[in-house]
């Protein structure tokens, strides 16, 4: 054989082998990735025969006043107001003046068993009202339900049925310990289609300032919520309760991506309460507070961004009593690092009446530690809190617009104060304001806060207050008279 020939013929089996090894490779490679998606299947198998059998179908029924309500696909819906706010993004459409007589409406969510003895958990916004509530598990059986308590702040509510027999539920994880990127799997019945299974990750933690609920702290996923997911349980790969499904962030109505659940601790913890005492008691320090931006830090000389303003010290509070003062900056609360308004707030409401807490504050460059003892929140019938941002004279409550709830709302270009509760039978209401409006003008005087509402009202000087209030792109005057 020619040297010639014997160097081509090694060249050729070296191609061949190099080729079939590539081919191997990859081969492997892509055998290695099927088998992995197999095995990420085999667990959210697993996880769905576990959870499925303790998750309910809900349905409610009550007496409702139809009002026409034009181009509401679902007018008549028991929890209509509140259907339009949670997965439309917008607030309740204007209601004509005309009344039908009353008649039975019928709606629909989703809750999960957490107990042997019956106990469920579910929201608000879908049992609220009910004057009949029926529960359907996965083996077909149907139970009526009774409302053992609810709690509007936090959207969370808590049911029973009664059966022969104990019932499969569902252990509770620990919230506090899940990170953006853990899988979670949601669970519920969405457009009524019962038991439905969507998987996701959990896209952002502490969520707060959406604008649906007194106290907020959701936890977002990409995990596919639609309406009749409310109640639903959002658990991890261990099938334990991580969350509550609870509403989406929608221009539509329909899934865009981004869902938010109510972390399962805030919601064990009402739940706790509602059993034992059937309503809930929070705590209050007595401060108004303001995170501490970087214009704030360099104008009060502070170095870092750490930490939340007081702004006010309210009279013969906790806060007074314990020797907390205007322009401290709260630090830590009992060695936790503190760092947002909404998340201290909400700390301090979950907080027992009487219990000692301790603070780290900031005074005059000096670090001091400051033991209070909480009070208790004033709340009204509701248990919504009794704040500086209600307008009893008007019956209604106020929010500053932040930049979420400024596009949760469709107000990104304009200024002014948003409504986020009206009781019925109020000046507020018989003028025709509704959850989700935004007051831009007081007496011709442009407003950006709730405490300049209320201090415009205060100083006027005449029985009738006038003011501008937008409701999606339309703006309208209003004349309220004031009962002085």
């Amino acid at each position: 054989m020619s040297k010639r020939l014997f160097l081509m013929l090694s060249a050729t089996l070296l191609a061949f082998i190099f080729s079939t090894s590539l081919f191997i490779g990859t081969a492997t490679a892509q055998d290695a990735g099927l088998e992995s998606l197999r095995e990420t299947g085999k667990a959210f198998r697993s996880v769905a025969k576990k959870v499925s059998p303790a998750v309910v179908f809900i349905k409610v029924e009550k007496e409702v006043t139809q009002q026409g309500v034009a181009g509401n696909p679902f007018e008549g819906s028991p929890f209509g107001d509140e259907f339009m706010r949670r997965f439309f993004g917008q607030p309740p459409q204007q209601k004509s003046p005309h009344q039908t007589p009353k008649r039975r409406s019928s709606g629909q969510g989703s809750g999960f068993i957490i107990s042997a003895d019956g106990y469920i958990m579910t929201n608000n916004h879908v049992v609220s009202d009910a004057d009949k509530i029926s529960v359907q598990l996965l083996d077909g059986r149907e139970f009526d339900a009774k409302i053992i308590g609810t709690d509007p702040p936090t959207d969370v509510a808590l049911i029973k049925i009664d059966a022969k027999e104990e019932l499969p539920f569902l252990p509770l994880g620990d919230s506090d310990l899940m990170e953006v990127g853990d899988w979670v799997l949601a669970f519920g019945n969405p457009f009524g289609l019962s038991h439905t299974l969507t998987a996701g990750i959990v896209s952002a933690k502490g969520r707060s300032g959406i604008g649906l609920n007194d106290f907020e702290n959701f936890i977002q996923t990409d995990a596919a919520i639609n309406p009749g997911n409310s109640g639903g349980p959002l658990v991890n790969l261990d099938a334990e309760v991580v969350g509550m499904n609870s509403a989406i962030f929608s221009r539509s109505g329909g899934y865009m991506g981004i869902g938010f659940a109510i972390p399962i601790n805030m919601a064990a913890d009402i739940q706790q309460q509602l059993v034992q005492h059937g309503g809930v008691t929070r705590g209050r320090l007595g401060v108004l507070i303001q995170d501490l931006t970087k214009e704030l830090a360099e104008s009060f000389e502070i170095d870092q961004r750490d930490g939340i303003l007081i702004a006010q010290v309210v009279e013969d509070s906790a806060a007074e009593k314990a020797g907390l003062e205007q322009g401290d900056v709260i630090l830590k609360l009992d060695g936790e690092k503190v760092d947002k308004v909404a998340t201290f707030r909400n700390q301090i409401a979950m907080t027992r009446p009487g219990t000692e807490v301790e603070f780290l504050v900031l005074r005059n460059s000096k670090k001091k530690k400051i033991k209070a003892t909480i009070g208790v929140m004033d709340a009204d019938g509701d248990g919504h809190p009794i704040s500086s941002d209600s307008l009893p004279e008007l019956g209604m409550r106020l929010q500053k617009l932040t930049p979420e709830l400024a596009t949760q709302f469709g107000y990104e270009n304009v200024n002014g104060v948003l409504v986020t509760a009206v009781d019925a039978g109020s000046i507020a209401a018989s003028a025709g304001i509704q959850r989700g409006n935004l007051i831009e003008e007081v007496n011709r005087n442009e407003v950006k806060t709730p405490g300049q509402v209320k201090a415009a009202i205060k100083n006027s000087k005449k029985k009738t207050v006038l003011l501008l209030v937008r409701q999606g792109e339309a703006s309208r005057y209003l004349a309220l008279k004031l009962e002085k």
